[in-house]
């Protein structure tokens, strides 16, 4: 095809566009040029102009456009003319009653509002005289549940907030915002604000106990009407989740702001600490339950500071104080006291574990850090028995094993006695020289040791690692203050009380075993009731000090189900994500 055929064939812009490069051809270079009028006659830019050209055209000739924007005025007129007709027509009843549904109404008056392009609601005009010191109010209603109202007069719950008399100005305000609550879920009440009226009554003058009686009067919608504060930056939820390390009803805390706001919890459940802007009383909910309202609980600073109080009372007045609610230091009612508890009649070891500072902190017992820590494939935690001596850990510890041999081991302890007749080298203990064994023992490689009639017993850190490392899971069940040695990141034991049931029970079930007592070394004998007596107070001791750091407990009372209890939580620590120190998960 020839150079002029092919300008023939072009969009009339582009065909002029050549016609210039053509006359510009001795101002430039034949390469620019080249290139220009190729990319000019190219069938891909022709059919783009072209298309563009047609969309143009389109939407010029043929604009849709509203033949009016008062259809709704129309309709009205055409009511009108129907309303005398409908008695005699009924083809004008069903069109006059058609008109009228809200439906057609609502499009027609849609239709009104597109066409004149009216989008934004219309407001008030400014009045001319405005006072520019005037304060600005803003206007709530919040619907009324079932949220709980307080008589209290320094705080009380108002549909999710709490207000109080600001000390400076005496005028009530909004103290503290319920994270789920009504007025968390609104978003218009903020801290700070200045509360004027609730439901058409002033109250200014009143106190909180007088705001809390208009509330309790009032049914339904609740309008406030209040001064914004300067802060309103909206509450955003922490997502901090702790294990709770003691106990806390807040009917029985004096101190709490506001009773009714209260979150009441047992140690060991997991809390969802919403808001820790408070530096005494964190908002929180338990774990799994979000859609309730949050509420208080004493932080970490002020839980620590009770307990401390009450341990410096504890040795003032040789008793802790009454009536508190965070009593957690004392003896719980029927436990054995911790000072004068006896223990095991033959076996007294006394444990040597290293130092550590997480531990240590936790000694004070408030709240610790918890995340989910997955199932990690080929690498078990370790199962960690404890519980007081004689009451089956061990015969557990050994039917575990035997059930897959290949998957659950335990490590060999170490021990500085002479071998006896029967024994083999690494099948009962490893032998080794007290010498060897004190040396490594100050190196930190026992996770624990202690002495027995003269003679160095222990686990190696090293045993138990091996065993975790060759993909099995690890059985320990030492004594219960090995704990703090192997409650670290690194291990990640899950850890089961092995405990007693009550005297009566754990004497009937032992005879009717007929169980021998493990405190008689030739094992002649059954239990005696001291015995058994020593066991029940032993576990009582364990679950006091040590209870918060147990992931789960099994109740010997039959060594049957104990054992099927045992295997379902070694699945369960194997399969499922389980609650577990942050630092563990980090």
């Amino acid at each position: 095809m020839t150079a002029e055929v092919m300008e023939t064939c072009l969009d009339p812009v582009l065909s002029r566009l050549v016609s210039s490069l053509k006359e510009a051809e001795s101002l430039s270079g034949e390469q620019d040029l080249g290139f220009l009028q190729t990319l000019l006659e190219s069938k891909e830019l022709n059919a783009l102009v072209n298309v563009h050209s047609k969309v143009a055209k389109i939407g010029k000739d043929d604009r849709v456009a509203p033949l009016l924007s008062s259809s709704m005025q129309v309709a009205l007129e055409v009511l009108e003319q129907l309303a005398p007709r409908c008695h005699i027509s009924p083809l004008c009843k069903e069109v006059f009653h058609l008109l009228q549904t809200p439906h057609l109404q609502s499009l027609l008056c849609a239709h009104d509002s597109i066409a004149k392009k009216d989008f934004y609601p219309h407001l008030p005009e400014i009045p001319m005289e405005v006072d520019e010191d005037e304060e600005t109010i803003k206007i709530v209603q919040l619907v009324k549940n079932n949220e709980a109202l307080s008589g209290a007069q320094s705080a009380e719950p108002i549909v999710g907030a709490t207000i109080k008399t600001d000390d400076e100005t005496g005028k009530i305000v909004i103290a503290r915002i319920m994270h789920g609550g009504a007025a968390d879920r609104s978003g218009l009440i903020h801290v700070g604000d200045e509360v004027i009226e609730v439901n058409g009554i002033n109250v200014e003058g009143k106190t909180p106990g007088d705001v809390l009686q208009i509330l309790q009067n009032s049914e339904g919608t609740i309008t406030f009407k209040l001064v914004p504060s300067d802060g309103k930056a909206g509450q955003r939820e922490s997502k901090v989740r702790v294990r709770a390390h003691f106990d806390y009803d807040p009917d029985c805390d004096p101190y709490i702001p506001c009773k009714e706001a209260g979150q009441a919890f047992q140690r060991g459940d997991i809390l969802h600490i919403v808001s820790q802007d408070d530096a005494f009383w964190w908002q929180a909910r338990k774990e799994g339950d979000r859609n309730s309202r949050a509420g208080l609980i004493p932080s970490r600073n002020l839980q620590e500071r009770r307990i401390i109080h009450e341990r410096k009372q504890i040795e003032s007045n040789s008793e802790s104080k009454k009536g508190s609610c965070a009593s957690i230091c004392s003896t719980p009612p029927g436990s054995p006291n911790p000072n004068s508890c006896r223990g095991p009649k033959t076996k007294k070891i006394m444990y040597d574990v290293a130092e550590n500072d997480d531990f240590d902190r936790e000694m004070i017992a408030t709240y610790e850090e918890v995340a989910k820590l997955y199932p990690r494939p080929g690498i078990f935690r370790p199962i960690i028995l404890i519980g007081a001596p004689g009451v089956g850990r061990n015969e557990l510890k050994r039917r575990l094993a035997a059930r897959d041999p290949e998957k659950y081991r335990t490590p060999v302890p170490y021990t500085t006695r002479p071998i006896r007749t029967g024994e083999v080298p690494g099948r009962e203990y490893i032998f080794i020289p007290r010498d060897k064994m004190e040396a490594d023992i100050q190196a930190g490689k026992f996770i624990e040791h202690g002495e027995y009639k003269g003679h160095l017993y222990g686990t190696s850190a090293e045993s138990v690692r091996s065993i975790v490392n060759a993909g099995c899971v690890c059985i320990l069940s030492p004594h219960y203050q090995a704990i703090k040695a192997l409650r670290t990141p690194q291990l990640k034991p899950f850890i089961i009380h092995v405990k007693p049931p009550a005297f009566e029970q754990l004497k009937a079930s032992r005879e009717a075993a007929h169980a021998r007592s493990t405190f008689d070394e030739t094992n002649s004998r059954g239990f005696t009731d001291e015995e058994l007596m020593d066991m029940v107070k032993s576990a009582e001791r364990i679950n006091f000090l040590y209870g918060h750091f147990f992931d789960d407990e099994i109740e010997n009372s039959d060594l049957g189900k104990a054992f099927e209890r045992l295997v379902q939580l070694a699945q369960k620590s194997e399969c499922e994500p389980l609650w577990a120190p942050a630092t563990w998960v980090q």
